[in-house]
């Protein structure tokens, strides 16, 4: 039997994504964003929502721009230490040894250790009270080359994305491929 749990944000898994941006003075800047994730293919974009109140979203106002650094499990803590402090107090960089790197499609920084990174531009904002939803468009992806499958996609094996669960705001990673996507389903294809 389920048990209700109420209208909550409980969904699982949500993204440990290190939104990147220049804040209004032109430093850079990052944040973790858990309420995130693709919305569109063509063009493709991905969204990730922000409080109005947060230093990174005055950054993103100002820029136009930003960029999603996927956190991978190994950098657990200094992923967190972003989701702790505002950018407007502590330079998040000097303090983690993280590295900020200018994106060459985007007026935004994104973190050089991170193996995953999308560049975005600023498409279009949602006002959802608590938060705004930020639709961006990729402009570019870029993956370090040791985390691709075949060369060509981001291997969640090797690039061990770390994910947040809401409900007990605890960490965790992916597991091993259980199967191959529009593949494992052709079982219950009618044969005509």
């Amino acid at each position: 039997m389920k048990k209700s749990l109420g209208p909550n944000t409980l969904a699982q898994p949500t993204p440990v994504w290190a939104v990147g941006s220049y804040d209004e003075a032109d430093k850079p800047n990052a944040m973790i964003a858990a309420w995130g994730g693709i919305c569109g293919s063509d063009p493709a974009c991905l969204t990730v929502s922000v409080r109005p109140s947060r230093h990174t979203y005055a950054g993103i106002m100002k820029h136009k721009a930003f960029t999603v650094s996927v956190s991978p499990a190994y950098l657990a803590a200094e992923a967190d230490y972003l989701g702790m402090v505002s950018g407007e107090k502590v330079d998040k960089f000097a303090a983690t040894g993280l590295t900020p790197v200018k994106s060459d499609c985007v007026d935004a920084p994104y973190i050089g250790e991170f193996p995953l990174v999308i560049e975005c531009e600023l498409k279009e904002t949602v006002d959802l009270k608590a938060h705004v939803m930020l639709v961006g468009e990729i402009k570019d992806v870029k993956c370090d080359d040791d985390k691709l499958v075949d060369g060509k996609f981001p291997d969640p094996e090797k690039i061990l994305p770390l994910i947040f669960s809401p409900g007990t705001r605890a960490y965790h990673t992916v597991g091993e491929k259980i199967g191959k996507g529009f593949d494992i389903g052709k079982k219950y294809l009618k044969k005509d």
